[in-house]
């Protein structure tokens, strides 16, 4: 940048800074103030750094990835983010052996694997960038049983490896208990219950945690009393006032409907929103 660039107080913003913000652009280059550009330059950086190191892994990768052979897709955060293209393209080959697949498959589309491979080719998309946190959106729930096994193994050992924290989303308890350390119990988009996964499991404290756990088959043989919840799901474009749950909740009360609970100590370690969870 030269001096009458600075001494007028305009900078360059280029449409890839735009991008970073969340503003699609196809011009090349636009110009503004120099006060606005700094404030947009750190709003830039924070976004930036945040995005390289939290990936996204999600069960509909596939579909992301379907035009692309997997080499390039896997390679195409770090390359984004200013990486030699051919540094960036080898190490995404090292990723597919990390994630247990031959190196030899980069030349392949995602199309020509088996729906477990192109988890793996997941894992390895969203190591690549070497994220700390990885959201795993539904991961296995389009798997059969042995190879939502074979990927939360994975997804363990690299926990392990890497000292990765995963933000672990699902429907599946089973799969929640195998891989959560600590687990949050939603509806509606609220947090009913939150705790320790073994804790949670063999000692819940909200309605909703307890009708979803006493759906989950025993294992051990013992019977289960299933709680069946009333009422249809609201919308959650228009929730119930107070707390979300308190049109299917058995305990609900006149104080449900006026104030959303917030949540409170129930242990160490172990919170829930509920008015009643004494009771």
């Amino acid at each position: 940048m030269d001096a009458p660039e600075l001494l007028s107080g305009a900078e360059v913003v280029t449409s890839k800074l735009l991008y970073a913000l969340g503003y699609h652009v196809r011009t090349s280059d636009l110009t503004m103030p120099a006060y606005i550009y700094r404030s947009l330059m750190g709003r830039a950086k924070a976004i930036i750094d945040i995005r390289r190191h939290n990936s996204n892994f999600c069960a509909e990768h596939f579909l992301e990835m379907c035009r692309r052979q997997v080499e390039r897709a896997i390679a195409d955060g770090p390359i984004a983010y200013g990486e030699d293209v051919g540094t960036a393209l080898k190490a995404a080959s090292a990723l597919l052996e990390r994630v247990g697949l031959d190196a030899s498959a980069v030349d392949r589309y995602p199309h020509e694997f088996s729906g477990g491979q192109r988890q793996r080719i997941g894992v390895a998309r969203a190591l690549a960038l070497q994220p700390r946190l990885i959201v795993c959106d539904e991961p296995v729930s389009a798997l059969d049983v042995s190879v939502q096994a074979q990927i939360l193994n994975l997804l363990k050992g690299l926990q392990d490896e890497l000292g990765l924290t995963y933000v672990f989303i699902s429907h599946d308890l089973s799969v929640i208990r195998q891989i959560s350390d600590r687990i949050a119990v939603m509806y509606l988009g609220r947090i009913m219950e939150v705790g320790d996964s073994e804790a949670l499991f063999t000692g819940p404290n909200h309605p909703y945690t307890e009708a979803l756990l006493s759906a989950v088959p025993s294992v051990d043989g013992e019977p289960r009393v299933r709680i069946r919840l009333e009422g249809e799901i609201p919308s959650p474009a228009n929730p119930p006032s107070g707390c979300v749950f308190r049109t299917r909740c058995p305990k609900a009360t006149e104080v449900c409907a006026k104030i959303a609970p917030p949540l409170e100590s129930a242990g160490a370690g172990h919170d829930v929103a509920c008015y009643h969870w004494r009771d």
